[in-house]
């Protein structure tokens, strides 16, 4: 059996922008508001985090800056994605070296290997650190999703700790829970799945939602802990249509938007991203108004 990173919410953190780079103030005004809202963990770098655009020194800056500033307050995970398993690695041991709690690896886009491509990639990684890895399932972003026999060969590995399945595929899901059993923790990678996947074994949810509601994600995972699942599905239809609407464009097009609406301060896109198309930004709006959010 092998102990979670984290049980719970963690949010995926967005990375705030300016014309100079990343605004630090910015970000530990984020960090400070999940930990004050007892978010059990923060991803820092990850896709919500816009990491494609940023340099490899940028990137390092960044997890060593939320290390310090945490000061233990919340678990760490860094991602660590990349379609060069050498880079990778990199950051890895740089995540390593700040004192990371876990690390976050993409399947590699792109590139499109194999599922024993796969192996070879995390495995490569896991074998060179001593952090345990999270490895993440995004077929629709990346091109290509693990297998659950796949799952099962990467489970045996004893520094691979688990997965974020934001796949959709609740058969997926299954099967691997199946097959796995206790070596192998899940996380949520869809705020609308959360519930649905707790209930079947689930440890929580690596939430974009929570960077906007983080008490409520909390909150309904520990509703989905203590077995009160008429409560979980209580709080899950209140904010269904938030969870939908921060997908309605790529991800952090939407929660970044969110966030400057309601005075939080997310600041720029880096390209390839922009700004909402008009018809999007008025449901969001819409939404973020119905909660009382702006």
């Amino acid at each position: 059996m092998k102990k979670p990173i984290f049980t719970g919410s963690c949010t995926a953190m967005v990375t705030p922008y300016n014309e100079n780079g990343i605004d630090y103030s910015s970000m530990s005004h984020f960090i400070d508001f999940q930990a004050e809202n007892k978010t059990d963990a923060i991803l820092i770098s990850g896709t919500t985090g816009e990491n494609a655009t940023q340099s490899f020194e940028e990137h390092c800056k960044l997890l060593e800056y939320a290390a310090e500033y945490n000061q233990g307050r919340m678990k760490l995970i860094a991602g660590i994605g990349s379609n060069h398993t050498e880079t990778a690695l990199a950051y890895a041991k740089e995540a390593e070296s700040y004192g990371y709690d876990g690390l976050l690896m993409v399947t590699p886009y792109y590139n499109k290997t194999t599922q024993s491509g796969l192996i070879a990639h995390f495995t490569y990684v896991a074998d060179r650190v001593s952090t345990p890895l999270i490895l993440y399932n995004v077929p629709s972003r990346t091109g290509i999703g693990i297998t659950a026999d796949t799952y099962k060969v990467l489970s045996q590995h004893p520094n691979i700790n688990g997965t974020k399945e934001a796949s959709g595929d609740f058969t997926l899901f299954s099967k691997t829970r199946f097959l796995c059993e206790s070596d192998l923790n899940i996380w949520s990678g869809n705020d609308d799945n959360t519930v649905s996947m707790m209930a079947m074994g689930a440890k929580g949810v690596i939430s974009v939602a929570s960077n906007i509601i983080p008490a409520e994600v909390s909150q309904l995972c520990k509703a989905c802990f203590a077995g009160d699942f008429l409560n979980a599905e209580r709080i899950h239809m209140k904010y269904a249509g938030l969870f939908s609407v921060l997908f309605v464009e790529t991800n952090p097009i939407p929660v970044k938007t969110a966030l400057n609406l309601m005075g939080m301060n997310a600041g720029i896109f880096r390209l390839p991203l922009v700004e909402m198309q008009p018809n999007n930004l008025r449901a969001l709006k819409s939404i973020l108004s119905s909660l009382g959010l702006i």
